[in-house]
């Protein structure tokens, strides 16, 4: 019963921790409700009004979400700074209530240098962000000159108490973080694994459905993976073990991309593409039978579900033989003789399973320490020594600094001055709407621009803020007459709606904004402000400040989608480039490059790249066309990316495994690819530079015949040149889509 009891909870910690990596969103939320909670009780004994209650939990709620560092020192230092800042921004405000065209000309200042001051990173944005939000609390409140001192006393509390559930009651230290963040890849990555069993079973009526399901975990693990990698710095000990952590989670990764690509070739009449687990709503290949009929098949089954128990499994329950002999049996499909008869697609399969296998066991060992040695198999030994030949040739790379942009140029000026020019004009429309409440269009200008960089981008969360603002002015309604006058209700209320804010900000931004405007509907019950026309106003003022900061980064320093998408897909391209050159070199022979690194930055290039297409492929974009091929380009792009990580990996293990040896033909059997993808990068620059994508014989023909009696390459080479082919195949097929001329060169 104590192991069933164990085994339940950690299924259901494995599901959260697979929903929420690394736990920050529930850190998040819980931090900020903790922080008012706090203040609200500290405030509430010294009897303050409703007013101050107000201001008070809005202060702490700014305290606790401006404060980006990723280590407590940092944090505790921008949160010390922090208050100063706020409080001379909540006196500033009612100094200047009597002098209007000042007191707008200061707002309009102190928004210019709340964005400017991100370019000192995060530190200068949570300051500039403190600065504005405590500006607009001071307006929300109604806050006068004879107020200041309870003012002060509740922001310097509501600071106190952030502080308190920051260091004290939610601690989250990156080694913590980092902790959390790689039991959420174990728990995606079983999760992946369980729909590759059900990928092997789904008959004709259900393959689209398991492949959708199969494209949404390929894609969920790998977000995690770049979770990690952003966080390695701060939350390993030294260089050397962060690399080995960020190795151990690429190999990880490819290995259960490629066994999920198997196992769909194996049900497929042919080899699948690749593109198929990148494109959305791509139709899945004609399936047949299962992969293979009797034992093989049941063989297949039963080691796909002993491979995601391996993944699950945590250190104190996998002590003993029963897992040890799960884990040999595994390996042993590394070798040959060990693979059982069958179809060479699924002998394949197979071959991936061990593949899979041994890149669990580096992940573990990777994130848990040593392991028992006793009970393994000459197989699992041979595993062992490779990863530890591995291990011990990792060293940590230098990183080279990027040109920093100047001026104009810069992206922090260039917004800096759109939303000063946006929120002029929320600013004017905003008083025509309402003298009172005219800040609210302020707000949402402001709002708009945060973490945006083009105008389809301002354009799209323009929208969703206002869609979620509407939906969330009638769940205000019906919650403010629910509530009535019952204080502490509201409060209890407005703290669920703050957490359900935090929980899914990074999910869904119309949810965020439908309960961040619940949310007010409660505090102008609490200010005895409320009515219909106040949340009909607060609609008004949305569409107005979402229009102002379209029109701003429309005509004023406009970076257009096309462009931003352009510069983002050459640098993309541009890190292609040097992934596949540097695998391709070291599997050439030449010297070892820094290789994880370039893969690294290839992944955050596409991450960016991707981000920036979300107004092309938005549901409501009329360019039906326009959304099909940005969808095309970004999954071709993704494909290629896992083979250039591929061969990344597998170059990687040259200097260490011995059934690897260098082939110095590959060099020249890349070449084509390389000129085929620097030809598109210059497409994209210059759309008349006349470049050219050539296509010929496949990358294996290119190879130079051995001598008499000499097999042409081995096992190795040819899965390195299949994922040579297939990135040669992926980068030609991004000239149509993006038009570029295909020549096919006269034989």
């Amino acid at each position: 019963m104590k192991a069933a009891g164990r085994s339940a909870r950690t299924r259901l910690r494995d599901r959260v921790a697979a929903s929420d990596p690394g736990l920050l969103r529930l850190t998040a939320g819980l931090r900020t409700v903790g922080a008012i909670a706090l203040t609200l009780g500290v405030l509430a004994v010294f009897g303050v009004d409703v007013k101050h209650l107000v201001a008070g939990a809005m202060a702490a709620m700014v305290a606790t979400f401006a404060i980006r560092e990723k280590e407590p020192v940092p944090q505790a230092v921008t949160l010390a700074l922090g208050l100063p800042v706020a409080l001379a921004s909540v006196s500033l405000s009612p100094l200047l209530t009597s002098r209007v065209v000042l007191g707008d000309a200061f707002f309009v200042v102190l928004i210019f240098c709340a964005v400017f001051v991100r370019r000192f990173g995060d530190r200068g944005t949570a300051l500039g962000l403190i600065g504005f939000q405590v500006y607009f609390v001071s307006l929300f409140v109604g806050a006068k000159v004879s107020g200041l001192p309870g003012l002060w006393a509740a922001i310097g509390v509501a600071f106190a108490s952030s502080a308190v559930v920051r260091f004290g009651v939610v601690p989250a230290t990156p080694a913590r973080i980092l902790g959390l963040l790689r039991q959420a890849f174990r728990a995606r990555l079983a999760q992946l694994i369980a729909t590759q069993l059900d990928l092997l079973d789904a008959g004709p009526d259900d393959i689209d459905r398991t492949l959708e399901r199969l494209r949404d975990g390929t894609a969920r693990l790998h977000e995690t993976a770049l979770m990690i990698q952003s966080r390695l710095e701060e939350g390993t000990p030294d260089p050397s073990t962060a690399r080995l952590v960020q190795r151990r989670i690429a190999d990880a990764e490819i290995a259960a991309e490629r066994l999920g690509l198997l196992l769909l070739t194996a049900r497929s009449a042919e080899r699948a593409d690749t593109l198929t687990l990148h494109l959305p709503g791509a139709p899945a290949p004609a399936v047949g039978r299962s992969p293979a009929p009797g034992e093989a098949t049941e063989t297949l089954r039963r080691d796909l579900t002993a491979l995601r128990t391996l993944v699950l499994r945590p250190p104190a329950e996998a002590r003993g033989t029963a897992l040890a002999h799960l884990r040999n049996r595994l390996l042993g499909y590394r070798d040959e003789e060990n693979l059982p008869e069958a179809t060479a697609a699924v002998q394949d399969v197979f071959r991936g399973i061990g593949e899979t296998a041994r890149a669990v066991m580096g992940l573990r060992i990777a994130l848990d320490g040593p392991q028992d040695e006793s009970d393994d198999s000459p197989a699992t030994a041979r595993s062992r020594e490779e990863l530890d030949a591995e291990d011990a040739a990792i060293d940590a790379g230098e990183e080279a600094a990027e040109e920093e942009q100047t001026g104009l140029r810069r992206p922090t000026t260039r917004a800096a001055v759109q939303v000063a020019v946006g929120s002029s004009l929320a600013i004017v429309g905003g008083e025509f709407l309402s003298s009172q409440r005219w800040y609210w269009a302020v707000l949402t200008c402001w709002i708009v621009f945060i973490n945006t960089a083009s105008t389809g981008e301002i354009l799209v969360k323009g929208y969703r803020r206002l869609l979620g603002t509407v939906l969330g002015v009638v769940a205000g309604i019906v919650l403010a007459g629910l509530v009535g006058n019952h204080t502490w209700t509201a409060f209890g209320l407005v703290l669920v709606l703050i957490f359900a804010m935090f929980y899914t900000a990074p999910l869904s931004y119309t949810l965020m904004s439908f309960f961040v405007t619940a949310m007010l509907g409660l505090l102008y019950t609490l200010l005895h402000t409320y009515s219909m026309s106040v949340l009909v106003l607060r609609v008004e003022e949305t569409a107005l400040g979402a229009a102002c900061g379209i029109v701003a980064a429309a005509l004023v320093l406009p970076i257009r989608t096309d462009r931003r998408t352009n510069e983002l897909l050459g640098t993309v391209l541009e890190r292609l480039t040097d992934v596949t050159e540097g695998a391709v070199d070291q599997l050439s022979g030449g010297p070892e490059a820094d290789l994880l690194d370039t893969a690294r930055e290839l992944d955050q290039a596409l991450g960016d790249l991707r981000a920036a297409t979300q107004p092309l492929t938005h549901p409501i974009t009329p360019l039906r066309a326009r959304r099909d091929t940005a969808q095309y380009v970004v999954a071709l792009l993704e494909t290629c990316a896992y083979h250039a990580r591929s061969l990344a990996a597998t170059a990687e293990l040259l200097p260490t495994h011995p059934s690897i040896a260098a082939d110095p033909r590959l060099r020249g059997a890349v070449r084509r690819t390389v000129r085929n993808i620097e030809a598109i990068a210059a497409h994209v620059a210059d759309e008349d530079a006349g470049a050219q994508v050539e296509t010929g014989p496949s990358i294996a023909s290119l190879l130079e015949p051995d001598a008499a009696g000499v097999p042409r390459y081995g096992r190795i080479t040819g899965r390195v040149l299949r994922h040579l082919e297939r990135l040669d195949e992926a980068v030609v097929g991004l000239a149509r889509p993006l038009g570029v001329s295909v020549r096919t060169p006269q034989r």
